[in-house]
């Protein structure tokens, strides 16, 4: 019987994720049924949103089970198929879970093609010119309305979505605040061509900061964090202002207390929109968000930032590297 290895939850994590948390297991290669495909995975996606599925508690997907794989974003290779629409080499991206091979069927979770262009590193399809892009450009655009000559805060700006979200709102003609921690990630966020850079970690008072460097306001705060810095901005908000709620990151490790915000009336008083979304909510925007992506991307306005491992059994320390704060843009594992 032919086999597949998996990183499945050996246990709940108590907040930061450990190794002794996953496991590196060996199952049954799947078969695939009726209209169903195998799939090769060939690039893994850490993201953030993962830690939520490891708590016994409702997300907007259901938990992992206890000895179950992980879920997470993949771009594989189809090498079995019964579905003549996915015939054997198409590369696809789906929400699958972490094992070298699995099955799924033509209405699995944002199933898509892929289709590189050559010479394109395939793992940028899974970050800058994939779900991270797509992400970054559906909260920036379609949930916070940015326009030429606002000013745009990001959080997490040397994160994944964080450094896309800078690099597409310059490119569209905004003012641009980035907030990184650590003296490092400043300068990356500078270097990707913020109009300012705010090491939140060396300012006492970071309310002040955002003021000093957004004197007239922020038309719109793309937030990756939550917690303590989105209560900072919000009296920050120009009137109108939108708010895209992209992930509360400084709360997943520790959901059983998260932080209250104090000053919800700012969205009265500044009649503000603070809006969450989920990407694969808006189909009808992503063949417009790739082709700016793409487009960046040849031009050269858009630069991947990326950290990766590789094989399998990297997963877990590439994981629990990105919930502790020691990466920068993307983290990504290729099988």
């Amino acid at each position: 019987m032919e086999t597949t290895r998996q990183i499945t939850l050996a246990r709940r994590p108590t907040g930061v994720p450990v190794p002794a948390d996953f496991a590196l297991t060996t199952a049954p290669r799947p078969v695939p049924g009726p209209g169903e495909i195998l799939v090769k995975m060939r690039v893994c996606s850490c993201d953030p949103a993962i830690r939520g599925f490891l708590d016994d508690r409702p997300s907007y997907l259901p938990p992992v089970a206890l000895g179950a794989p992980i879920n997470g974003m993949s771009l594989g290779e189809v090498v079995e198929s019964n579905n003549p629409d996915w015939p054997v080499g198409t590369l696809l991206r789906t929400f699958a879970v972490w094992s070298e091979y699995y099955v799924v069927g033509a209405d699995a979770l944002g199933i898509e093609k892929v289709e590189p262009v050559a010479g394109v590193p395939l793992q940028h399809y899974m970050g800058a010119l994939g779900p991270v892009g797509l992400t970054a450009w559906v909260g920036l655009f379609e949930i916070g309305k940015a326009k030429a000559g606002e000013t745009v805060l990001v959080s997490a700006a040397a994160g994944a979505t964080g450094s896309t979200v800078v690099q597409l709102a310059k490119a569209a003609g905004c003012r641009v605040i980035g907030l990184a921690g650590g003296p490092a990630k400043a300068q990356i966020v500078a270097d990707l061509g913020a109009d300012v850079a705010i090491d939140y970690k060396a300012e006492p008072d970071l309310a002040a900061a955002i003021a000093k460097a957004a004197p007239e306001g922020i038309d719109v705060y793309f937030d990756n964090v939550g917690a303590e810095t989105l209560e900072a901005v919000m009296p920050l908000m120009r009137l109108h202002g939108r708010i895209a709620v992209c992930g509360m990151i400084a709360q997943y490790n520790d959901a059983d207390n998260p932080h209250g915000n104090r000053n919800l009336w700012q969205l009265v008083v500044n009649r503000l929109t603070m809006r969450g979304f989920i990407t694969y909510d808006h189909p009808e925007v992503l063949g417009e968000a790739q082709a700016m992506l793409d487009r960046l991307f040849i031009e050269g306005k858009l630069k991947p930032l990326e950290n990766v491992r590789e094989g399998l059994e990297k997963l877990p320390e590439a994981f629990i590297d990105l919930m502790s704060g020691r990466t920068t843009g993307k983290t990504l594992v290729l099988i």
